[in-house]
């Protein structure tokens, strides 16, 4: 079985890639299953990052690896949390995260709720060369935290044609629909035509 590398720590990140991929029928190893470090994201935009992460962890492990760094752009706060998003709040909880930004939001005096979700993955091989693949969801934020399943920000985000929160629609219609859904068909698209 070919195997792959998905450079992240984030346990509810590795299930849904594991998920999506799973036509590929590769075998998806996470930075826990190889004990690997953190790699800071020192980049300015989603598809900076994703390449630092993928190119240094393939170069490192000599096996294809995939990175992606995503995060919530929310209108009224000039496109914040975006790239730091994962960093926006103590610890990475984001529980605290979502109460920030609904403070922050409130605290703008501005009534558009209006945000989308980005999402860069990059491929990358053992020889530094990668391939970016990017998808993007829009929707608004809600009133307040609804829904148990997911992760990040997703009890407060209802994308566009739906009524309920990422956190809400559950893993089957989540992965269809986003901004990391969308990356990911892309490199299965990729990857079905071209191989690993």
């Amino acid at each position: 079985m070919k195997k792959i590398i998905f450079a992240t720590h984030n346990q509810g990140k590795i299930k849904e890639i594991r998920e999506i991929l799973a036509p590929l029928g590769f075998e998806i190893l996470s930075s826990d299953d190889l004990d690997l470090p953190d790699i800071e994201e020192t980049g300015t935009t989603f598809e900076e990052n994703a390449k630092l992460k993928a190119v240094s962890i393939a170069t490192l492990k000599g096996i294809p690896c995939l990175a992606d760094d995503s995060g919530l752009c929310v209108d009224c706060l000039n496109g914040r949390p975006g790239v730091y998003s994962a960093r926006y709040a103590p610890n990475r909880d984001f529980k605290k995260a979502i109460e920030m930004l609904l403070e922050e939001m409130k605290a703008s005096h501005s009534s558009s709720r209006f945000a989308h979700f980005s999402c860069v993955i990059v491929l990358a091989y053992p020889d530094g060369h990668c391939i970016p693949f990017s998808g993007r969801v829009d929707g608004q934020i809600a009133l307040t935290p609804q829904g148990s399943s997911g992760f990040g920000f997703d009890p407060i985000f209802i994308p566009d044609g739906y009524q309920q929160t990422f956190a809400e629609l559950g893993a089957e219609i989540k992965n269809k629909i986003s901004h990391r859904g969308r990356a990911l068909n892309q490199l299965i698209d990729y990857i079905s035509q071209k191989g690993l």
